[in-house]
């Protein structure tokens, strides 16, 4: 019972991850797929493997998938945009070919019984799985982890972008600003504070300039458009740039 209820939370955290919008949501539910499967291992009578599962995939794999999302971003133009021609039909067909694959494997493995697997497990599973892992699939091993340093270090060179121009200094920044007035009469300094010398501490209220007048440039675009500004009525206004 405890493995249909597991199995059946797997699958649906799998469907939400197939069809989720945003790809937080589908980490999250990657997450529950990986913590499903551990759970089915540990009933299984299968702790390494539950340990493996919790530690390398659910608190390792998927930490970096997170945190690729966070830095690097994902953009929805790109998301949509079908780079390879027949992408789509290609993986439908490998899908149901590796469904296939799954349900032929999950029904030889119920219907026959399998040989040898006591005495292969004799001097305990971990110690037998370390022993194969090192001494007969040592080159495959040492092949997969090449491969992943790799795909690590292309997808560090594949997020870092080459800065067009250089980067702008103090010194760079006051010039442009100097050369800014010079030609336009832009303001210098930075804008007032909204409120500053004025009756209320609001946002949405101008400061006031040493000669009384209203500064608009000290209140926010967005309200000043809407016309939440409360400055005293009938007080001179005039742009603090002219």
């Amino acid at each position: 019972m405890s493995f249909v209820i597991l199995a059946s939370i797997t699958v649906i955290a799998a469907l939400g991850l197939l069809f989720a919008r945003k790809p937080v949501h589908a980490a999250l539910s990657l997450a529950i797929v990986m913590i499903g499967l551990a759970m089915i291992y540990a009933t299984l009578e299968a702790p390494f493997l539950f340990a493996v599962q919790i530690v390398v995939y659910t608190g390792a794999i998927l930490m970096l998938f997170l945190f690729v999302i966070m830095l690097v971003g994902v953009d929805t133009a790109d998301t949509l945009k079908e780079t390879i021609a027949g992408q789509k039909v290609l993986a439908g067909v490998l899908g149901v070919g590796l469904g296939a694959l799954l349900v032929a494997g999950v029904g030889q493995a119920s219907i026959a019984t399998m040989r040898g697997l006591a005495g292969a497990n004799e001097g305990g599973n971990v110690q037998r799985l370390a022993d194969l892992l090192f001494s007969r699939y040592v080159v495959a091993f040492e092949a997969t982890s090449a491969l992943l340093i790799t795909a690590a270090i292309g997808a560090m060179v594949l997020a870092h972008r080459e800065r067009l121009d250089p980067k702008q200094t103090q010194t760079d920044l006051a010039q442009q600003r100097v050369s800014d007035y010079a030609a336009s009469g832009k303001h210098l300094g930075p804008l007032p504070a909204p409120g500053t010398f004025a009756r209320h501490n609001s946002n949405d209220t101008p400061a006031l300039l040493p000669d009384g007048s209203q500064s608009k440039r000290s209140v926010p675009a967005i309200l000043a458009n809407g016309g939440g500004s409360n400055g005293p009525s009938g007080a001179p206004t005039r742009e603090d740039d002219e």
